[in-house]
């Protein structure tokens, strides 16, 4: 049986390879955190060169609404890889996934909620 340290390191780490493959570029840290039923993982740096000009543009609603828009329609295509990943790091099934990317700080949360707490030691 792992312990909750090993999950959590095994969550970012399947993140952080996901976030290259997928998105194109990995964060510059990626904590997890397991929380009974639920896995929260905290991503910094996210924001490519691009996203960052968006963002800084005169129209910074207009320019964080499009970052946000494209980031959530790209991360909900790749749901069923996210919780192939989870399902395998954690033996459990994900009942619901919820996310959100800050456009200032280029911070982004997931939160999966699992059908039931973690085995762990």
């Amino acid at each position: 049986m792992k312990t909750k340290g090993q999950i959590e390191a095994e969550i970012s780490t399947a993140i952080i390879g996901f976030e290259r493959e997928y998105m194109g570029r990995g964060p510059e840290d990626t904590r997890s955190f397991l929380l009974g039923d639920m896995i929260v993982v905290r991503l910094r740096g996210v924001l490519t060169p691009a996203e960052k000009q968006l963002a800084q543009t005169s129209d910074y609603a207009e320019g964080g609404r499009l970052i946000k828009q494209v980031r959530m329609q790209l991360l909900e295509r790749a749901r069923p890889l996210l919780e192939e990943i989870v399902c395998g790091v954690t033996g459990r099934g994900v009942v619901s996934l919820h996310t959100d990317i800050s456009t200032k700080t280029g911070e982004r949360i997931i939160v999966w909620m699992l059908d039931g707490p973690v085995d762990c030691r």
